[in-house]
């Protein structure tokens, strides 16, 4: 009887899993197009528009692990890189509050070296989760997140140093999360 419980068990986790991480991805997909536009919008100066996304995006991916970690959890998962990730984007929503009153070779790197970290978690992360499926995406969305962190870093460098590649990449990691969604759908035979 035991058995039956736990191959049920089982069972529940490896159908819910997927579901949470669905519902979670399409909500991160809309929340990077709607944030990307609004800091495209105001990328050349920093204002107070402007400093409020800033803060905010990090913020939102700490809420976003805490509703991850609790599906990780409740599905039998590994969380430590999730609460890895709590603490490299609160530690960035606080930098970067920090960083907006020296202007925007300041925020990009502060912004460079979130992305760099929370893109090497993301690719730990979707690769312990490979079984779920629709991983890839997310494991390529992190190396991709560690390059674009160092070419912020460069960028601030720059004299032209603008907050729009930020909405770009927010947005292509959008991307990421509703391709892994859909591929999370099919990976678990609903479509």
């Amino acid at each position: 009887m035991k058995t039956l419980e736990t191959l049920e068990t089982l069972e529940t986790r490896t159908t819910t899993a997927p579901l949470a991480l669905r519902k979670l991805y399409f909500v991160r997909f809309a929340f990077a197009a709607v944030w990307a536009a609004l800091l495209f919008a105001t990328a050349s100066t920093l204002g107070p528009l402007s400093v409020t996304l800033l803060v905010i995006y990090p913020l939102f991916d700490v809420a976003a692990a805490v509703v991850d970690v609790r599906t990780a959890r409740a599905n039998g998962g590994a969380a430590t890189g999730l609460y890895v990730n709590i603490v490299i984007s609160t530690l960035a929503g606080m930098g970067l509050a920090v960083a907006a009153t020296s202007g925007i070779p300041a925020v990009l790197r502060v912004w460079g070296l979130w992305a760099i970290t929370a893109g090497l978690v993301q690719l730990v992360v979707g690769a312990v989760r490979r079984r779920l499926g629709g991983q890839w995406p997310m494991i390529a969305s992190g190396a991709i997140s560690t390059v674009a962190g160092a070419s912020f870093i460069a960028q601030a460098g720059g004299e032209n140093a603008s907050l729009g590649s930020l909405a770009g990449y927010a947005f292509l990691g959008g991307v990421f999360f509703l391709i892994s969604a859909l591929r999370l759908k099919k990976a678990d035979g609903e479509g």
